[in-house]
């Protein structure tokens, strides 16, 4: 077993959305994820950014934020 997954994120900038950004799902390839964006890619606001869609590779049981942040 791989311990890389793939998440697949759909976003897109517009001046009406600070946070337009959608985890579709995880996925266990790349493949795996290129098929899920093919099986929605025609859906009603997908197909208006079909290049929103954004794979990222990431490490299990790796910390993928280990600083702080900033409250407001």
């Amino acid at each position: 077993m791989s311990d890389t997954v793939y998440l697949l994120w759909f976003e897109q900038e517009r001046d009406d959305c600070d946070d337009c950004e959608l985890l579709i799902s995880v996925y266990s390839s790349e493949s795996e994820a290129k098929a899920a964006i093919a099986r929605v890619i025609d859906q009603k606001g997908f197909a208006s950014f079909p290049d929103g869609f954004h794979i990222y590779p990431h490490t299990l049981n790796k910390d993928g934020w280990r600083e702080g942040f900033i409250v407001d």
